[in-house]
């Protein structure tokens, strides 16, 4: 069979061929009504607009007072002055050669470790009691919870009274005893444990009920199965429940790191000297937040009391950094095991 027939112009080596016709554009669809246009721009905008007051109220109380710190811990300013001098990081050159910064700064992690300790693990023991079969559960539930609901100011005056060193009824326990009476205000290691004992009593109840509402969404079957296999209350408790609860511990543990160390009210109000701030006659429970108050307010150091105010917020950064590396190695662990399983 004779092949196709290949003409001259087929065969010239310099004929540039020829394009296709481009394809006619697709007919246009009837245009939008106004309605049709607005329901089109509901469905692309509402999402920004319902999250837009959030972001909008955390720019003003949140992000803006954090950046004007920042700027003005770069300045020597006092309180009421307007003018500013300019000083670069001296401040907190400043900052890292003060002995009462390191001073706070040890009564701060001296106060968070004595109150988050035991406060988780008296939220996990309580929140298991309440976990359990009770009568009238909401009402316990709700009983626990009335510390944190309480006025802070009337619970810190409740507890200077009671920490008291002459009349308190704590100091008569000791003497019912036979112990000798302490000086709680005076006393720095015994001052650092009243205050804990006082963060504890508002906030451990609080806890237990987050830990709670973790150990409700626990599944039946799983508790099931482990009595099943003949494991005890104990030993269900400490194989199965806190295994499962890790990553509500953590959130519980680093949520309480952040409130230590931005514990102000109640090392305020257990001071016993009127209208001071200073954390007792000598600093002995004197906080990051009460030192950094003092030179704001009292001192009217402005510029010092921000550069204290960022050394803080630059120390919690590091607690949560710590907790997120902590928690994914925690969920990659889990998985590892849940898949060799």
């Amino acid at each position: 069979m004779a092949g196709p027939i290949v003409g001259p112009a087929d065969t010239d080596p310099g004929r540039v061929p020829s394009r296709a016709a481009p394809a006619p554009p697709p007919p246009r669809g009837p245009r939008l009504t106004w309605r049709q246009r607005l329901s089109v721009a509901d469905v692309t905008w509402s999402p920004y607009l319902y999250i837009a007051p959030f972001f909008i109220l955390f720019g003003v109380v949140g992000l803006f007072p954090l950046l004007y710190t920042s700027y003005l811990s770069l300045f020597d300013r006092d309180l009421l002055d307007v003018e500013s001098t300019f000083v670069g990081l001296a401040n907190y050159a400043t900052l890292l050669g003060d002995a009462q910064f390191w001073n706070a700064l040890v009564n701060t992690i001296s106060i968070f470790a004595l109150s988050t300790g035991p406060q988780v693990v008296i939220a996990v023991l309580l929140a298991a009691l309440l976990n359990s079969r009770l009568r009238m559960p909401t009402a316990w539930r709700v009983g626990v919870l009335l510390p944190y609901v309480a006025s802070l100011v009337a619970l810190g005056i409740i507890f200077a009274n009671l920490f008291g060193p002459n009349y308190g009824l704590v100091n008569g326990m000791l003497e019912l005893l036979g112990l000798d009476r302490i000086d709680w205000q005076a006393n720095r290691f015994a001052s650092h444990i009243a205050i804990a004992i006082m963060v504890n009593w508002r906030w451990t109840g609080y806890n237990a009920l987050i830990v709670l509402a973790a150990m409700k969404a626990i599944p039946r079957d799983i508790h099931e199965a482990a009595m099943i296999d003949g494991a005890g209350a104990v030993r269900r408790f400490v194989s199965v429940t806190l295994p499962l609860l890790r990553p509500t511990l953590i959130f519980v543990v680093v949520t309480s790191t952040i409130g230590g160390m931005q514990i102000f009210t109640e090392p305020k109000l257990f001071d016993a000297l009127p209208g001071s701030n200073n954390g007792g006659s000598s600093n002995q429970f004197q906080t990051i937040t009460l030192y950094m108050y003092q030179m704001a307010f009292e001192t009217q150091h402005l510029g010092y009391a921000s550069a204290i105010a960022w050394v803080l917020f630059l120390l919690i950064i590091v607690v949560a950094l710590a907790n997120f590396l902590l928690t994914r190695r925690l969920a990659s662990t889990g998985s590892i095991e849940g898949g060799s399983r």
